[in-house]
């Protein structure tokens, strides 16, 4: 089985969950002797042509040059790219900037998109930005041979919308092992003395609501804000906002695997701002990782965290955890929710659903019409 992975920006991980998601799967895919493709923009910082077995095929990403209008280019050229690999499947990843060029896909693999979240939704976008974006997704939609969901809510959306049938396959991640408590010397905090989030510095993670809640709190334990907030406005904004805070400590990107598990592993509050879209990767690793889980109150969060966390939706509600809700006397939700990652959410069980869909969708090949 031949399958080429578009729609990230390459592997391994620099970037978020999509590019998290996909290093683990190709990796996988390889191990269970498919040939897996990777499409890499050509500003990845891997530009090896081989990723512990995986193809990596870079195409050129004018991003850094043209800002958005080069994502477009970038997907046009990975799926120009596609036409050259005699693939079998083809997994999109998102359709934000690709599903313009689905008239562009050859006619032999299969096209299976990831639908990811309501991107329309997202409050980021302007009007028309967000009347393109659901154009792109009814394109993907009537495009795609098959499509997945990665939470009940979006499946019921495509459902319920377009009267399609999409696949419910959720994010994995694993229980984690790899801590080092000498890591924290670093980041200059201590065990269970500080607070954290883990997000994309965008206005829907809700970033700005927790950071007003730091400032309202009490409390006089450093907050770590892990993300790049260099590269937009808004992060930039935040930083210049709460600048005069000591308390909050803007890191920004963060990659190495065993300083993001430590930091979580050891931290005491753990917040999730996700609002839009469906199971979140992040989430998944802050459940694996030992973490009081503090989200923000929406139906894709509480599907997925249900009564093993505390949720707001305010910075009051954000100070008063602060101020009263400690990781040591909430050993029940964090256990309970390791238990999920076990059970629901193992990333090797996660894996083998998309290596069984593909196989199923193989099989039903010959009766396949795109609509």
């Amino acid at each position: 089985m031949k399958i080429g992975i578009i729609g990230t920006r390459g592997i391994p991980n620099h970037y978020g969950g999509f590019e998290q998601f996909a290093e683990h799967l190709a990796v996988f895919l390889k191990e269970k002797e498919c040939e897996v493709y990777v499409y890499n923009s050509s500003n990845h910082p891997y530009q090896e042509t081989v990723f512990k077995g995986v193809n990596i095929i870079h195409c050129n990403d004018p991003e850094d040059k043209m800002g958005t209008i080069g994502q477009f280019i970038y997907d046009l050229n990975c799926i120009l790219d596609t036409k050259k690999r005699n693939l079998d499947i083809i997994l999109q990843l998102g359709y934000t900037s690709s599903s313009i060029w689905s008239f562009l896909f050859p006619k032999k693999p299969l096209i299976i998109t990831n639908m990811d979240g309501l991107e329309w939704k997202r409050s980021k976008y302007t009007f028309f930005v967000r009347k393109f974006l659901l154009f792109a997704e009814r394109l993907a939609v009537k495009h795609s041979h098959f499509l997945v969901s990665d939470s009940e809510g979006i499946k019921k959306y495509i459902d319920d919308k377009y009267k399609k049938d999409s696949k419910f396959i959720t994010y994995g991640s694993n229980v984690v092992s790899n801590v080092d408590e000498n890591v924290l010397k670093k980041f200059n905090v201590e065990k269970l003395k500080f607070n954290m989030l883990i997000a994309r510095i965008e206005p829907e993670n809700n970033v700005e609501t927790i950071l007003d809640g730091v400032v309202l709190s009490k409390v006089k334990t450093p907050f770590l804000v892990i993300g790049n907030y260099e590269n937009n406005k808004f992060g930039k904004r935040l930083k210049e906002k709460y600048i005069n805070d000591s308390r909050i400590i803007f890191l920004g990107s963060i990659y190495n695997n065993l300083e993001l598990n430590s930091l979580r592993y050891f931290c005491n509050l753990y917040f999730h701002g996700h609002s839009v879209g469906g199971t979140n990767p992040s989430l998944l690793e802050a459940m694996g990782s030992n973490n009081l889980i503090i989200a923000h109150n929406n139906i894709f969060n509480k599907a997925v965290l249900k009564e093993d966390a505390y949720y707001f939706f305010t910075a009051e509600d954000v100070s008063f955890y602060l101020e009263n809700k400690s990781k040591e006397n909430e050993t029940l939700k964090i256990e309970n929710n390791k238990t999920k990652i076990n059970n629901q959410y193992d990333i090797n069980r996660i894996n083998s659903s998309y290596l069984s869909f593909f196989k199923e969708c193989l099989s039903k090949k010959g009766g396949v019409n795109i609509i």
